[in-house]
């Protein structure tokens, strides 16, 4: 099914000190459904560098009060936050596959999963603590304090719009920060929303700003802005390099980055179950997640088991509209992506590999007004193999064969990145050794390489991110808080009697 938009295209304001402001530019772009590109689902603000400062001002001033406001009263505006994207669920589904282009079903749970983590954090912030500490002097108490940093700066991608822009903005608000948010081009709508929410929840004014617009518009001079005291980044490992040499020595990066994710399949492992967790990983949500599966690494006992199997299931795969309720794979988001994932096919045919299912831009009827590629898969991958190597970002899996455990360890290991990995198998001695060996950030068990819980850290390790910082959990909080610590002198006292 196609949405098309059939009334005038609705233009958007960035929000700014509590207003819904034009940018000073003048100027506003597009943003355009990817299942159907004649489809216009808004017109934003292409916001300028003068719009930043107006914006970073704003939470500037703000901070000045926000930091004092009690913990309880943060949890309760952040509660009605989001009691209000619940409220919404059906309506910001259907505008998240609408200009993301995620099956209605993924938008429904990213939705579900935002209000969740906003409740989550409401409740977190009351647990922010510092600790006494024993003194040689017994007339010095010494103690720490936890502080917010000031004014946070949050950049985010295209496909969580939703989800990861709450997992970085409401520690942010809840430890007393303030924010100014900068979303992707791609979907600034879904942020917009997010901002709506947030704004008639009843934040006060300037405590959260939206700015919307290019990276080199509104981006570098978010970073680079001397009054930003933190830059939390969700986006690919050079987007991220580039980002860092643009902050100042003093301001505190969190960077989540690209991933290279492998599933290992061992030779005990229930095939039908491997299939179901290398579809679930590598094609669910386009292949559009940094956790998502690129590489399977399969013990050579069960290799041509295991891609018959995988060529059958990617074969029968209906991807269409995320509106389709039979559609399994939604388009990809955007005319680069799917050039990019293009250009990767043709890499790993030149390179050698084998086309084994898939690898076309599907045209026709309506495919001919989105970016759909055909979810794909190739065997006889060497490791080293730019397709084994580079992050692709799109459905396309490579299939790796091993002889023993050990070898699919160390290509599991054999990437510039760290993010996410999962092996299937029944061994407890090969999860134990696995879990133990295997340099990612996050380790799945019979399990698929992507998702993650509220209330767990998450990050990556290598290229995957600074290393600095963990998002998600309440290890999360850590990142917009500073730390003090308090030498306090008691004078001595002096009694009228002895004791």
């Amino acid at each position: 099914m196609t949405v098309k938009a059939r009334l005038a295209v609705e233009t958007y304001r960035n929000l700014v000190n509590g207003e819904w402001t034009e940018s000073l530019g003048g100027e506003t772009f597009d943003s355009v459904n990817p299942a159907d590109t004649e489809d216009v689902v808004g017109r934003f603000q292409a916001s300028v560098p003068e719009d930043v400062e107006c914006a970073v001002a704003a939470a500037e001033r703000a901070f000045r009060t926000w930091k004092d406001v009690p913990p309880s009263r943060k949890a309760a505006l952040m509660f009605k936050a989001a009691d209000l994207l619940e409220a919404r669920l059906e309506t910001l589904a259907a505008e998240l596959t609408r200009e993301e282009g995620k099956t209605l079903l993924n938008s429904m749970a990213e939705v579900k999963r935002s209000v969740q983590t906003l409740r989550y954090y409401a409740s977190e912030g009351m647990n922010v603590a510092g600790a006494t500490l024993p003194s040689d002097d017994p007339a010095t108490f010494v103690y720490t304090k936890k502080e917010p940093l000031g004014v946070v700066a949050v950049i985010t991608p295209w496909n969580f719009p939703l989800s990861i822009p709450v997992r970085k903005i409401a520690p942010a608000l809840v430890t007393g920060n303030t924010v100014v948010f900068k979303p992707a081009s791609d979907t600034p709508l879904v942020a917009y929303r997010l901002a709506e929410a947030i704004h008639e929840a009843g934040f006060p004014p300037g405590v959260f700003n939206l700015v919307t617009g290019s990276a080199s518009q509104a981006g570098k001079p978010l970073t680079s802005h001397q009054a930003v005291k933190a830059v939390t980044f969700t986006g690919s490992t050079a987007a991220g390099e580039q980002i860092q040499r643009t902050v100042s020595l003093s301001t505190r990066t969190q960077f989540e980055l690209g991933g290279k994710n492998p599933l290992i399949v061992l030779d005990d492992a229930d095939i039908d179950f491997a299939v179901e967790l290398a579809v679930k990983g590598g094609f669910e949500l386009t292949g559009q997640a940094c956790t998502g599966t690129s590489r399977v690494i399969v013990m050579e006992a069960v290799h041509d088991a295991f891609v018959e199997k995988l060529i059958e299931r990617t074969r029968t795969m209906t991807v269409g509209s995320g509106f389709d309720s039979a559609s399994e794979i939604g388009p990809l988001a955007n005319r680069s992506q799917l050039d990019n994932v293009l250009s990767y096919i043709r890499i790993g045919q030149d390179e050698g590999a084998d086309l084994a299912a898939g690898g076309e831009r599907l045209t026709g009827g309506d495919y001919d007004r989105g970016y759909y590629v055909r979810p794909t898969v190739f065997t006889g991958v060497n490791p080293k193999m730019r397709i084994a190597q580079e992050e692709i970002f799109g459905p396309v899996i490579s299939v790796i064969k091993v002889k023993c455990f050990n070898k699919a360890l160390k290509v599991a290991n054999g990437v510039q990145y760290g993010l996410s990995a999962s092996i299937c198998t029944a061994s407890p001695e090969r999860i134990q050794y696995f879990i133990d060996h295997m340099d990612s950030g996050l380790v799945k068990v019979n399990a698929p390489t992507t998702g993650n819980a509220v209330n767990a850290p998450f990050g990556g390790l290598k290229m995957s991110g600074t290393g600095t910082y963990r998002e998600a959990g309440r290890a999360a909080l850590d990142f917009y808080l500073r730390e003090k610590t308090v030498y306090q002198q008691a004078r001595p006292i002096k009694f009228c009697c002895s004791l």
